[in-house]
C-alpha cells in the first residue's frame, strides 16, 4: 500500500515533519516513526495505514505504486528499479 520511502518523500514534498504528519493523519508520532523506519512496504493496522494515505491525499499527494500511471498528472516521485550492468533490471 505504501512504503517507508514513499512516506518520507511525500513529507518532503509537503515540507512537513513526522509530528505534523501525525497530526494531519490522527496517528501517534511513535507510530509514524515506526512506519518510516521499516524496510520496504509499511506493515501495520489497515486503519492506521489508511489514515496516513488519506492524509497525504487530502494534502495533494498521490502515491504511485509499481506500474501505476498517475491519474491526475502533476508532479510525483517514483523510485526506478536499479539496472544491472548489462542494462536490464537487476
Amino acid at each position: 500500500m505504501i512504503t517507508a520511502a514513499q512516506m518520507r518523500a511525500a513529507r518532503a514534498l509537503l515540507g512537513i515533519d513526522q509530528r505534523q504528519l501525525a497530526e494531519l493523519s490522527g496517528v501517534s508520532l511513535p507510530t509514524i516513526q515506526r512506519m518510516e523506519a521499516s524496510d520496504g512496504n509499511v506493515r501495520g493496522v489497515v486503519d492506521t495505514l489508511t489514515k496516513v494515505v488519506e492524509a497525504f491525499n487530502r494534502a495533494g499527494i498521490e502515491l504511485i505504486s509499481d506500474n501505476m500511471i498517475s491519474r491526475e498528472g502533476g508532479r510525483g516521485v517514483r523510485l526506478m528499479q536499479p539496472k544491472s550492468p548489462t542494462g536490464g533490471p537487476a
